[in-house]
């Protein structure tokens, strides 16, 4: 299964500390420990935690991903990394459900969707808030088709998300080098270098997938056949 992590820091001197990167080391070990894959990380830069859900940047991107890929999970460090304040905090959580996206605490372990949905009264807001969240949906999928319909006559094609070869080629082709020579099979009949030992080399090393992301066994396996 492969989820979104919400990464958020208040302040811009926190930026260039170590505040991503704690909530990432985190957030990475509570997806392993599930068995899951981090498909991307969204940064809220400098958001005070008082902030709702119109006033975070990457907090719109997100939904607007999800919306139309289909991910619908979503983990935090803490609770406190979503919005400081109860009321902010309720707030973006009961919405958050509206749209059937599950929220994971990463530091618990909970399920915080699962928690709010047992609340009889949250319950009736977040179905209340469903309708209006259904019908966001199906607007943005209306929009969609109308502007693939248009590029395509317009171009003669229409396409998803670029490729590496479109946005970096010359990067595609050095880690495509790297990942088919560490993944050869060695002279002498050694033991080859698994999928997911090359996604902890690429992940050690600093290199970053195309969307800035961390290297999976499953990204790595599809990247080495060249799927992607």
């Amino acid at each position: 299964m492969e989820v979104y992590g919400y990464l958020r820091v208040s302040g811009n001197g926190q930026i260039d500390k170590d505040g991503f990167a704690r909530q990432k080391d985190s957030v990475n070990k509570f997806a392993i420990e599930s068995k899951i894959t981090i498909h991307h990380y969204y940064e809220e830069k400098g958001v005070s935690g008082t902030k709702g859900k119109d006033e975070r940047p990457a907090f719109q991107e997100m939904i607007t991903d999800i919306l139309s890929n289909g991910i619908n999970t979503v983990i935090v460090e803490r609770l406190d990394r979503l919005a400081r304040e109860y009321v902010v905090q309720e707030q973006l959580l009961i919405y958050l459900a509206s749209k059937n996206i599950v929220l994971f605490n990463a530091t618990t372990g909970e399920n915080i969707t699962e928690a709010i949905n047992s609340d009889p009264m949250k319950k009736a807001i977040i179905q209340i808030q469903g309708v209006f969240a259904e019908l966001e949906k199906s607007l943005l999928v209306k929009r969609l088709k109308k502007a693939r319909q248009r590029k395509k006559a317009e171009t003669g094609k229409c396409e998803g998300a670029k490729a590496w070869e479109e946005i970096d080629p010359e990067r595609k082709t050095r880690v495509l080098k790297l990942v088919r020579r560490l993944r050869r099979k060695p002279r002498g009949g050694g033991i080859q270098i698994s999928y997911q030992q090359i996604a902890d080399h690429l992940n050690a090393e600093g290199i970053k997938t195309l969307r800035g992301g961390e290297w999976s066994a499953q990204l790595v396996r599809a990247f080495h056949k060249r799927k992607i």
